[in-house]
């Protein structure tokens, strides 16, 4: 790393450090994974006090460029791959234009018994037969996303016997059983892993993730299935484009909110936390 001079002035002393530090991990002076030297260093190489730099340092961590551990130092991290939460494409499809490397590894592909919350969610009988198809989607070599996805038996005969670590899902329903899959609503929310949903994404249990979890309709509105995806909250991170309205002076404000696209109604009658976004299985 080059030294950099500080100047007196406007700017604070630890925006300054920021921002070279910023420059230097952009220049690829350190690479994910490296330490970087310790804070009393730092402070000597610019000239500032232990608690500048730890400033700079903290807002650096909350971009997630860098990763602090009480012990160990200050660690370089990987920048967090960006996923569209209304984005119409397949996984891999987003992912490979993105200029990464999208894999998927079957976990589990097998027929049982539904449980309650997936029979209510799939409007069948306790105990009917399901399809559960378990995918683990990586990328760049890294697995980010595990996939549990629950679908009627039958109404789907026999869709195990395809292959889903190359094929796409939805493709095979739409070409195989005339069945399109159109919309999907889903609840997002913050969770801690078990030791299972761990170990299949690399992480230690207890680690943050994000639980991604509902149903994908098809045209006729009918719920074609269930699905609930674990997303490393460490890697990832989603964003949506949306519309920002404001009543006209006058206007009632229901005439202008913004609507739910599913039910036509304003969006904020939806439930906390849901979402209409574009199929991509």
């Amino acid at each position: 790393m080059a030294t950099f001079r500080l100047h007196s002035g406007p700017v604070p002393l630890h925006h300054q450090v920021y921002v070279d530090l910023r420059s230097a991990l952009d220049a690829g002076d350190w690479r994910p994974g490296d330490r970087l030297p310790p804070e009393r260093e730092l402070a000597s190489r610019y000239g500032v006090s232990v608690i500048t730099i730890r400033h700079a340092l903290g807002n650096l961590t909350r971009e997630r460029r860098l990763e602090r551990s009480r012990g160990r130092g200050t660690f370089v991290t990987r920048p967090p791959v960006d996923l569209d939460l209304e984005g119409s494409a397949s996984f891999t499809e987003e992912l490979r234009r993105r200029g990464h490397e999208a894999e998927t590894r079957l976990v589990a592909a097998r027929t049982q018994p539904a449980k309650a919350n997936v029979a209510v969610a799939l409007a069948i009988t306790v105990g009917g037969s399901t399809h559960r198809l378990e995918r683990l989607r990586l990328v760049d070599g890294e697995p980010l996303l595990l996939e549990q996805v629950h679908l009627a038996a039958d109404r789907f005969p026999g869709l195990l016997e395809y292959d889903f670590e190359r094929g796409s899902l939805y493709e095979v329903l739409s070409t195989r059983y005339g069945t399109r899959v159109i919309r999907a609503r889903e609840a997002i929310e913050p969770v801690m892993l078990r030791a299972r949903e761990a170990r299949l994404l690399a992480q230690d249990p207890g680690r943050p993730a994000l639980l991604v979890e509902g149903t994908a309709f098809d045209e006729d509105g009918i719920v074609v299935e269930f699905g609930r995806t674990f997303v490393r909250g460490d890697r990832t991170r989603y964003y949506v484009d949306r519309a920002v309205r404001r009543p006209v002076q006058g206007q009632d404000s229901a005439l202008t909110a913004p609507l739910d696209r599913a039910n036509r109604r304003p969006a904020a009658d939806a439930l906390h936390g849901m979402l209409v976004s574009s199929p991509r299985r």
